[in-house]
């Protein structure tokens, strides 16, 4: 069995959680976490027994790490990603990859360079259900699909938009997207990991409706993919009550739906009943995030969406705020999904 991988968390937020699940998980360890906040990184240092630091260039300069996780501010994704690159470290970063497609492709690049993984934690990506699905779209049990919708109707208040660490992050254009951006880039990376790359952004419309911010708290959209289905994207967090989110995609012998709690349902014309159970897909696959470092660290193997993959969602959300700042389609450029 190899070592396990030693971590460095950079963010504290959402990267508490994975802070945890690093000191849970048998194959990685925490070597260093770094905030803003002193307290909170001597707390969670001493909660998991590792090193603390305020200052991120201090914990780049450590030699007892293998990889840096990246858990900040949107707009700082990949600047942090690439900035552990050129010092020779492993990245992954939580979603959207950042919020600007040159970014992510300067950290691709840094990746390259140094000859090191770069990979975003789309959670996605390791739910058994949904690769189930992968597996059922290309065994082609609704046949050609020609149509996806997704509604995301979520509620966040006006305190989540203020707090955060930097105060406000999530309310700010430099520091953030909208509810396209935060919340529906899960949902973004699913449609392009399920149905393959994205033609054309035929449409864009942003709006401010529900929140004293700068990013936008509704969405719409309509999409051509590559294959040439046509897909139709809906999202907000301005719906009360909270009505969670669902996907549907229709093919001309039936439909799926994924609904909010990750239920699905298969329907065939012919009647046919499709079990979930009977899908057989990889089982070898990643658990999560830190399962995923490990194995493409110490094993070589490709992350479930390695940085060029997570640059796609970024394309995809950006031609939808393009698309409305222009009011024009805008053209992509995307190859297929690697794995």
């Amino acid at each position: 069995m190899s070592e396990p991988v030693r971590f460095g968390i950079l963010g504290l937020s959402m990267g508490y959680s994975r802070a945890k699940l690093a000191h849970e998980y048998p194959n990685a360890e925490i070597g260093c976490v770094c905030a803003l906040n002193e307290d909170r990184a001597k707390t969670v240092a001493e909660e998991f027994g590792c090193a603390w630091t305020t200052d991120y260039a201090e914990m780049l300069a450590r030699d007892d790490l293998d990889v840096i996780g990246v858990w900040t501010a949107s707009g700082d994704h990949c600047s942090h990603c690439t900035m552990a690159l050129d010092a020779g470290f492993h990245a992954c970063t939580t979603k959207p990859m950042d919020i600007r497609v040159e970014a992510c492709r300067e950290a691709i690049e840094a990746a390259q360079r140094a000859d090191r993984v770069l990979a975003v934690d789309f959670g996605l990506r390791y739910e058994p259900k949904v690769r189930k699905v992968r597996q059922a779209l290309a065994e082609g049990i609704i046949g050609e699909v020609l149509f996806v919708d997704l509604q995301m109707k979520w509620m966040r208040e006006q305190s989540y938009y203020d707090g955060g660490e930097p105060g406000g992050w999530r309310s700010r254009r430099q520091t953030e997207g909208g509810s396209i951006a935060n919340q529906g880039v899960h949902m973004i990376d699913e449609l392009y990991w399920l149905l393959g790359p994205v033609k054309t952004v035929e449409y864009g419309r942003i709006g401010t409706l529900a929140h004293d911010i700068e990013t936008e708290d509704f969405c719409m959209a309509s999409l051509t993919f590559q294959s040439g289905a046509w897909g139709v994207i809906q999202t907000t967090t301005s719906a009360f009550p909270n009505q969670g989110t669902k996907i549907g995609i229709s093919g001309a012998e039936g439909s799926i739906l994924l609904g909010g709690d990750r239920d699905i349902e298969i329907k065939r014309r012919d009647g046919e009943e499709v079990s979930l159970d009977d899908i057989q897909t990889e089982q070898d696959w990643p658990l999560h995030i830190l399962d995923d470092m490990y194995r493409a660290v110490r094993q070589g193997r490709t992350p479930a969406c390695p940085g060029i993959e997570g640059k796609r969602s970024v394309e995809i959300f950006t031609g939808v705020y393009q698309a409305h700042e222009t009011g024009a389609p805008v053209h992509l450029d995307q190859p297929p999904a690697s794995c």
